[in-house]
């Protein structure tokens, strides 16, 4: 395997942007749960997100979600999120909770609908510009439940020509991700279903338009890792959405489905030149979560992610890849399956904990997030108001 100190000292270049909505209330199709200390501002999203970055050391961003996170001054927001420690990164739109998205967005035939999709992403450069952030994200609802209840392929059209007017309101140093998910809401058919909608259509608007994976948007048995590969060699991934899911956009903790995944996820990101400081410009690709907490406190439930990503980045950096690419040219199966399975198999938190220590940070971050008392603060100070969730 690879020195374990070198690999260590690649972490220092890992960072994982954390979303503002994973500390609000979610839930089921059926239920969504409040819990006590939920935030009910951005800015209390903002202090939490804050802590599991004070603990850990790898989660130096926040996301938000326009409207929900939405304020009259971004500015101000900015250097409020600077003051706890943080940055706001990623812009994530929504249309898909109004009624009139009900038969799509920016693939609307209703020129009216599709002038207010277009405008709200308009709006949400110029809240990157005020924020500093790099990337807009885009995911739409956008689809069909039956055989013949539109034209799919106006949709497409009507698609670029409105991804074609946001991308050109990009600023310098901005870019475009564009999320696909195969099903839901709509199940005949969805209109940026998978990779290849999604890096045809990036393709076409240019340089500063990538793709976004989300880890469970995508059928069962599929290998999530070979399109981290084909997108990187394409100079198109952008972003991730880390989570983990068993049947469908389960939204779990990343790892907690299987973590052998998210391991040769990590390997292809740091063979394919998209980690740290290998990766230059757009090919720089973003990790961020995509969770709902809902059984789980929400904090812990960050910082357990944040970990797991950070493990199986270490357990990846260990890999051996000269004697990995020896044994592929020599087609020693079995020999480069071993030294892949090697580095997934090391036991990497000992010296994890170590590292931290190193850094002043806890070596345990969720004993020192139990015993830091703030869970306990925040439920006793964040009594009455609206708390946050899906729609808020």
């Amino acid at each position: 395997m690879n020195d374990v100190a070198t690999a260590l000292g690649r972490l220092e270049e890992l960072a994982i942007e954390v979303p503002s909505w994973a500390y609000g209330n979610s839930g089921t199709r059926f239920k969504v749960f409040g819990t006590p200390g939920t935030p009910r501002t951005v800015q209390e999203k903002l202090a939490d997100a804050a802590k599991v970055h004070e603990l850990t050391g790898l989660a130096p961003t926040v996301a938000l979600h326009i409207p929900w996170d939405k304020v009259d001054d971004y500015a101000a927001l900015k250097e409020y999120a600077a003051g706890l420690g943080v940055g706001l990164g990623t812009i994530n739109s929504n249309t898909f909770q109004d009624d009139e998205y009900k038969f799509g967005s920016l693939t609307s035939s209703n020129e009216t609908v599709r002038r207010r999709a277009i405008d709200h992403h308009l709006d949400c450069i110029e809240i990157m510009h005020a924020t500093g952030s790099r990337d807009l994200k885009i995911w739409l609802a956008d689809g069909t439940n039956y055989p013949g209840q539109d034209d799919i392929r106006g949709r497409q059209d009507r698609l670029a020509e409105s991804l074609q007017e946001i991308y050109a309101a990009l600023g310098d140093g901005q870019r475009l991700v564009l999320e696909y998910k195969f099903f839901e809401p709509a199940f005949y058919h969805t209109d940026v279903p998978d990779w290849g909608t999604s890096y045809a259509q990036t393709l076409a608007l240019g340089e500063k338009a990538l793709v976004c994976l989300d880890t469970g948007h995508h059928a069962p048995g599929t290998n999530i890792e070979f399109i981290v590969m084909q997108l990187l060699r394409l100079g198109k991934l952008g972003s991730f959405d880390f989570n983990s899911r068993f049947y469908a956009d389960d939204d779990l903790i990343v790892g907690a489905a299987d973590p052998f995944q998210l391991f040769r996820i990590m390997h292809e990101v740091i063979r394919g030149g998209g980690y740290g400081k290998d990766a230059a410009g757009n090919s720089a690709v973003a990790l961020m979560l995509d969770q709902c907490h809902n059984l789980e406190e929400k904090i812990p439930g960050q910082i357990r992610s944040v970990l797991n990503v950070q493990e199986m980045t270490a357990r990846a950096l260990l890999v051996d890849t000269a004697a990995l690419n020896e044994a592929q040219r020599a087609g020693d199966v079995l020999a480069a399956n071993g030294i892949f399975n090697d580095a997934f198999y090391t036991d990497v938190r000992p010296v994890l904990a170590e590292w931290r220590e190193s850094r002043g940070l806890p070596a345990d971050p969720l004993a020192a997030f139990k015993a830091s008392g703030y869970q306990k603060k925040i439920n006793e100070d964040r009594v009455g108001g609206q708390q946050a969730g899906w729609s808020a």
